[in-house]
């Protein structure tokens, strides 16, 4: 069983437009995106193309809009204890941003952001009778779920020392990308799960990037582009023969996809 503290759990797209993002992503992606109603808070589900729920869609109202929040997508990390470690991050120089609350038939969640202002989720779950443990990550190929999370940190050193402190993340060996600093590793339970790098002078502000496997990323990129979208970077090839694109939705959320050529 994978360790709970430290793991990916959840991905969530925040939106202005549900009807929009669902239409875009599931041209894309091939999601089913269910839209929230009255019984789940107007919450709603994103699933996988083997049926698994790999993440959520929350609809962007007036009043976030105009206390600054903007479509984006953010991950949820696991924990043991949602108050203490948020506590902890806080004593470490992250900023809380959402105070701690319980979400019925889903568990206890805060959300959070480092030193340098990437946001995140931290959730200890509570899934009802029966509920499985999350497969929202996956490292190998798997459509529709998650392969890969690299933070685009404000200053690297310090947000590697962070994360790897908070959540118990192993650190293989680096990658020298040169001029753009070091590319490091990070693992959980023994499996690599993504990446810390400094952030990209074309990257508005830090981020946690989150990459969803497709098939085809040139397939992707046809469909990105024909369903409204803008493709940013690339596509281009991986270490490990993958190949990723970079785009933004139409509703502005920046997004990434990592799959075969």
């Amino acid at each position: 069983m994978t360790t709970l503290q430290g793991s990916w759990i959840w991905y969530e797209l925040m939106t202005s437009d549900v009807a929009g993002a669902k239409a875009f992503y599931e041209a894309v992606v091939d999601w089913s995106m269910a839209p929230g109603s009255p019984e789940t808070g107007d919450y709603g589900f994103i699933s996988a193309a083997d049926g698994a729920m790999v993440g959520g869609i929350l609809s962007l109202s007036d009043n976030m809009i105009e206390h600054g929040a903007q479509p984006c997508w953010l991950g949820y990390i696991g924990v043991d204890d949602v108050d203490a470690r948020a506590a902890t991050i806080e004593s470490a120089g992250g900023s809380l941003l959402m105070p701690a609350r319980d979400v019925p038939m889903a568990g206890r969640i805060a959300m959070l952001a480092d030193a340098g202002g990437a946001p995140f989720y931290i959730m200890a779950p509570a899934p009802p009778p029966g509920g499985a443990e999350s497969t929202a990550f996956q490292p190998d190929i798997n459509c529709g779920h998650c392969g890969w999370n690299e933070l685009l940190a404000a200053d690297a050193p310090r947000e590697v020392a962070f994360y790897s402190g908070q959540f118990g993340w192993s650190l293989p060996e680096a990658m020298d990308m040169g001029p753009m600093g070091k590319y490091q590793f990070i693992a959980h339970d023994g499996v690599t799960v993504g990446a810390i790098m400094p952030v990209m002078p074309q990257t508005p502000h830090p981020l946690w990037n989150h990459y969803f496997w497709v098939a085809s990323i040139t397939a992707a990129k046809i469909a990105i582009e024909a369903a409204g979208g803008q493709v940013i970077n690339g596509p281009m090839q991986v270490p490990g023969d993958g190949w990723i694109v970079q785009g933004i939705d139409p509703q502005g959320a920046m997004f990434s996809l990592v799959g075969g050529e």
